[in-house]
């Protein structure tokens, strides 16, 4: 699944070939706000992207990060409504204190596991048809054994998946693989994260069955831009460089506007 932010990139992602995506709390907040994933994005910043994209792009599946659920159970099971009202196909639950951070940044704690799994509980309790994923940090705090002992007692709740954030090394993976068995495994793959980067094909040998790129449209759109708006601001025009943007038709392609204004015109 690669992660999106906008029914712009939600569209890029569909005509690249993916089916699922994920809509990353990382690149919301960046796009959203401009502030940086450590617990400043809100449940109400969240839902309202989530809403637009799956109405924007009806025909894919989207899972929705919802960090630690926004508060105690009950705010997780308001979470798990607002969720599934958007149209999201999933969710990812994880065990950090409020504020989180980023999985693949440094100084984050986690809550008690019973917390934990207590709210996992309730939003498969509450949930409709939502796939539930739960994701520990507690890899990088308490240890990897810590941390496949709380990804095995999520399994055995009944979660969808489990999600063990930010393995440091291929040994990390093929343990986590090895002795989290009867249950959908994710891997997270972040371009210069903490994780080593594998291709689907190998983190599928070693048991992963679910992987997400949560940040790869995101860097690349953004490194793109700067790069664009660089060479505006020092030759005052893309004259020379058209090679750094889409063509105009191309992105007109992409949105849809001959579908829309035909739509249009059938209304008038």
């Amino acid at each position: 699944m690669p992660g999106v932010w906008d029914p712009l990139s939600t569209r890029l992602a569909a005509r690249a070939g993916f089916d699922t995506v994920f809509l990353s709390g990382f690149c919301v907040a960046g796009t959203l706000l401009g502030v940086p994933d450590i617990g400043i994005l809100g449940r109400d910043d969240v839902v309202g992207v989530a809403r637009r994209v799956c109405e924007a792009v009806p025909n894919i599946d989207v899972v929705v990060d919802a960090d630690t659920g926004y508060g105690d159970e009950s705010e997780v099971a308001t979470t798990v409504h607002q969720w599934e009202a958007a149209g999201a196909a999933g969710m990812f639950l994880e065990d950090q204190v409020w504020p989180k951070r980023c999985g693949h940044m440094d100084g984050k704690e986690v809550v008690d596991v019973g917390v934990w799994l207590g709210k996992l509980r309730r939003a498969l309790a509450e949930r409709e048809s939502l796939h539930i994923t739960a994701r520990t940090d507690a890899l990088g705090v308490l240890g990897r054994d810590e941390a496949v002992r709380r990804a095995q007692m999520a399994r055995d709740l009944g979660v969808d998946a489990v999600f063990v954030e930010a393995p440091r090394s291929r040994e990390d993976l093929e343990a986590i693989a090895s002795q989290v068995s009867g249950v959908t495994l994710v891997a997270n793959m972040v371009e210069r994260g903490k994780t080593p980067l594998a291709t689907a094909d190998e983190l599928g040998e070693m048991g992963f069955r679910l992987v997400i790129s949560p940040v790869t449209g995101l860097l690349a759109s953004a490194q793109a831009i700067e790069a664009a708006y660089g060479v505006l601001a020092e030759k005052g025009t893309l004259r020379d460089d058209l090679d750094k943007v889409m063509v105009f038709s191309d992105f007109n392609d992409i949105v849809g506007t001959d579908n829309v204004l035909v739509e249009r015109s059938k209304r008038q």
